[in-house]
């Protein structure tokens, strides 16, 4: 978007284009400012942690932490005034995270036992997403939600037959080991036998009999057997999904199948690869011209 167009806005729309969008000159300055604030605001997060740096230094993290949750604050109220929908944004999934990054500072003001809720400014974080504007890593991210779309079904089937071997073999070392050897309960016992089967062991419990041994063994030889079984289940439904967009890719000339992700022509033949999606985008570019609103 040129300056031209800027000019012929009002003050609210322009300030929407700024914060919203990274295509004019002060939107990139907004958005790298902005990141600069979220980093620091996490850095005194973390150094607030360490108990020395809370002893030398306690008050002007303190301070440091009030002046970032003004920003943010103030920077939450801007949204909300120049948003074309502010009940839209208030209750989307940004907005929630923007209230989650002030809140807790003022309840802890109100309530000192409920400091503890400061560990929420952690979630500031998931605003570098929104800020970076990370299309060409979210494009990619859609195979991974192709995927898990397609192999929910298998998986869901997967982890009922894990907790039907799980409850079977708790219940049975509980049997053979009894309250004596730690396995004061059937709970306690498939908690065992979670820890047992996904091959953590933290060995808080261990089976002292040899059947209990032996049972031991079953599970974790059958642990060993289903752990690779989801991610075959995924990895086969990625490649399925990849092999689909290689395809959609083809060039219609030479097909050639791989292209860069924003190429528009084929870098072999030249022949146009996306008719339809430069119409797409015309019509995306159009819905989020705020003069549209």
């Amino acid at each position: 978007m040129d300056n031209d167009a800027l000019r012929t806005m009002s003050w609210r729309e322009r300030i929407y284009v700024i914060i919203f969008f990274t295509n004019t000159p002060a939107g990139k300055l907004f958005d790298t400012t902005l990141l600069f604030f979220i980093f620091a605001s996490l850095v005194v997060v973390m150094l607030d942690s360490v108990a020395i740096y809370n002893d030398q230094y306690g008050g002007v993290l303190d301070g440091l932490e009030w002046l970032f949750t003004g920003v943010f604050l103030i920077e939450y109220l801007v949204r909300i005034y120049c948003h074309p929908e502010p009940r839209k944004y208030v209750v989307s999934f940004y907005g929630a995270i923007d209230v989650l990054s002030v809140v807790p500072a003022f309840i802890a003001l109100l309530y000192p036992d409920a400091e503890y809720l400061l560990v929420v400014r952690a979630i500031r974080m998931l605003r570098v997403f929104r800020v970076l504007k990370l299309t060409q890593y979210l494009s990619q991210a859609n195979f991974l939600l192709v995927a898990l779309r397609g192999s929910k079904q298998k998986i869901v089937v997967f982890l009922l037959s894990v907790t039907t071997l799980v409850l079977i073999y708790g219940t049975l070392m509980y049997v053979i080991e009894g309250p004596s050897n730690g396995f004061t309960s059937i709970p306690m016992s498939i908690y065992w036998a979670v820890v047992t089967i996904t091959t953590v062991g933290f060995g808080d419990i261990v089976p002292h009999t040899p059947l209990g041994k032996a049972v031991a063994t079953l599970v974790m030889i059958t642990g060993y057997s289903i752990i690779a079984v989801p991610t075959g289940i995924f990895t086969a439904e990625l490649a399925t999904a990849m092999r689909a967009d290689s395809l959609q890719h083809r060039c219609p000339s030479c097909e050639k199948l791989s292209h860069e992700p924003n190429a528009s022509f084929c870098s072999r033949c030249g022949t146009q690869l996306f008719k339809r999606k430069a119409l797409h985008d015309e019509d995306a570019q159009i819905a989020h011209d705020p003069q549209t609103d």
